[in-house]
Parts: structure tokens; sequence; C-alpha cells
């Protein structure tokens, strides 16, 4: 019987999905520097599009999402490593949908500020 004030015992997991939690994160990270490294060439090499402060509300948006990515991305592997560890199931995450909303959005951002 388990009893609810007892903490569960952790046990390591099998490596191939400790590795497979870490290399998932380290996307994230790569995600993460992709959109600090657009937030960058916004600002620095694409003086002749759009106005300086659509660029500059464009880079802000971009290194923010990239900042949250990264924070949740690692969020994320810690939570799917406990849970690994106690033989529980992995959490849902709201990480997937939003990044793919966000970068759908920053394409269609982009997509404007080269045609104004």
């Amino acid at each position: 019987m388990n009893d609810p004030g007892r903490v569960c015992e952790e046990e390591e997991p099998d490596y191939r999905f400790s590795l497979a939690n870490e290399r998932t994160f380290l996307a994230y990270v790569r995600t993460a520097l992709a959109l600090d490294a657009g937030a960058l060439a916004i600002v620095q090499l694409l003086p002749d599009v759009a106005t300086s402060g659509l660029r500059r509300a464009a880079a802000v948006a971009l290194a923010v999402l990239g900042l949250v990515i990264v924070l949740a991305g690692y969020r994320r592997w810690s939570l799917n490593q406990r849970a690994m560890r106690r033989g529980q199931p992995l959490p849902r995450t709201w990480l997937t949908p939003i990044l793919a909303i966000s970068v759908a959005a920053a394409s269609a951002v982009a997509v404007l500020m080269v045609l104004l």
C-alpha cells in the first residue's frame, strides 16, 4: 500500500532514455540560440527592412521567445528526468504547441517586414 507521505524511491533510468531526454533539451537550446541569432540579425543586418521601431520590437520578441524556450526546455528536461527516475508517466507539456505557434507568428511578422 502506498503511503501518501512517503517519498518515491528513485532509480537510475535506462541511459538511453536519459540521453534522449538530454538530446531533446539540447534541441530546445539550439532553437533558442537560433531565435537569438535571428534577433541580432534583424537589428544589425537589416537596416532597410521596415521601420527601426518595428525591427527592434521583432528582435526583442525573438530574444524573449528564445529566453522562454530555453528556460521552459530546462524545466521540461528536469521534470521528465524526475518522472523517469520515479517510474512515473512523463508529464504533459505546453512547450511544443506554444513553440509552434510562436515560430509561425514570428515567420508571419518576418514576411510582413519584408513586404513593408
